[in-house]
C-alpha cells in the first residue's frame, strides 16, 4: 500500500495534529473553516465514516495494519496512514491508544435546533456538562435508549472530542445532536424554542416537590424534553423553575443522587418507552 508511511522522526509536520495539538485547537485549526477532531478504535472511526465524516489521516500501531485496522484502512487507499510500534505511537501521542488507531477528520456544520427537533418526540438537553467522559455516556444511552436527538447548551464539553467519541463508542455519530444557537440565551430563549417546537420540559432534579419518573402524565406527553444539568450542581434554579415537569429519580438505601450518565440511562429508559413500545 503506497499510503502506508512509517514513523522515523517525531517532529515532521505532518505528525503535528497527533502530537503537537490540543482539542481546542483542532476545533479552530482550519478557522473561518470548519475544525477537526481526532477519532480513537476502528469502531468509532468506522461509524464516523459512516456516517459522512472524511478521514484526512490514520495513526496506527504496527501489528493493526494487517490485524484489526485492515478493512478499515483499505476503504481509504488514498489517505496517509503513518504508522510505528505501539511504544513509539504513546511517546507520540503522551497517552495509550485504544485498539492501535487514531484518525483525524474534518468536522461538519451541525444542523439547527428546527431540523434535528422536527420529527422528535423524546429528546435529551444537556445543561453545562464538562466531563467528556459523561458525554460520551449519556450519548449512548440516548442513541440505545430512546432519545430522538440531543442538545446541548454552550458550556457542554464537545461531544467530538477524542474521549467523548471514544466513550460513546461512536455514537455521537449515529444519533442526531447539535448546540443552541449561540444568539439563543438559555435557559429563558431555550426553554421559549422548546415550547415552540412543541415540547413540554422535563427537569431532572433532586427535589421533593416532584413527580414520579414513572407517573402516567409524563408517558402520555406527545413531545418531552428532558434536561439534565452539570456535575455536582446539577440543573441551575432558574432552569427548574422555568420547566413543565420536576422529576426525581427514587433511590434505596439513603442514596442521595446518580452520577448524571447514570442518571440519563434511567430518564431515558423510562420516558423514552412511549415512542417505541
Amino acid at each position: 500500500m503506497n499510503n502506508i508511511i512509517e514513523i522515523n522522526d517525531f517532529s515532521v509536520p505532518e505528525l503535528d495534529i497527533y502530537a503537537r495539538t490540543s482539542e481546542v485547537q483542532l476545533l479552530r485549526y482550519n478557522e473561518p473553516s470548519l475544525g477537526l477532531f481526532i477519532a480513537e478504535s476502528p469502531k468509532v472511526i468506522e461509524r464516523a465514516c459512516s456516517a459522512g465524516y472524511e478521514p484526512l489521516s490514520f495513526l496506527v500501531e504496527h501489528k493493526d495494519l494487517e490485524g484489526e485496522a485492515k478493512e478499515l484502512l483499505d476503504r481509504f487507499p488514498e489517505t496517509p496512514v503513518y504508522t510505528a510500534e505501539y511504544e513509539v505511537l504513546v511517546r507520540l501521542t503522551g497517552y495509550a491508544l485504544t485498539r492501535g488507531l487514531l484518525c483525524v477528520m474534518k468536522r461538519r456544520v451541525l444542523p439547527s435546533t428546527g431540523e434535528i427537533c422536527k420529527d422528535a418526540r423524546r429528546i435529551a438537553i444537556l445543561e453545562n456538562v464538562v466531563n467528556p467522559t459523561n458525554i460520551g455516556a449519556i450519548f449512548r444511552s440516548a442513541a440505545a435508549l430512546h432519545m430522538d436527538a440531543v442538545l446541548l447548551t454552550g458550556g457542554c464539553s464537545d461531544p467530538l472530542y477524542r474521549r467523548a467519541s471514544r466513550v460513546s463508542m461512536g455514537t455521537v455519530f449515529q444519533i442526531p445532536w447539535t448546540y443552541f444557537d449561540k444568539k439563543i440565551s438559555w435557559p429563558e430563549d431555550g426553554m421559549k424554542t422548546l415550547r415552540k417546537l412543541g415540547f413540554k420540559t422535563v427537569a431532572m432534579a433532586l427535589r421533593d416537590d416532584s413527580f414520579s419518573i414513572d407517573d402516567p402524565q409524563l408517558h402520555a406527553e406527545e413531545k418531552l424534553a428532558i434536561i439534565l444539568g452539570t456535575e455536582g450542581d446539577g440543573l441551575a434554579a432558574e432552569t427548574i423553575s422555568d420547566c413543565d415537569y420536576t422529576v426525581k429519580i427514587p433511590m434505596s438505601h439513603g442514596v442521595d443522587s446518580l452520577n448524571v450518565a447514570a442518571a440519563s440511562a434511567v430518564a431515558f429508559w423510562e420516558l423514552g418507552k412511549k415512542q417505541n413500545f
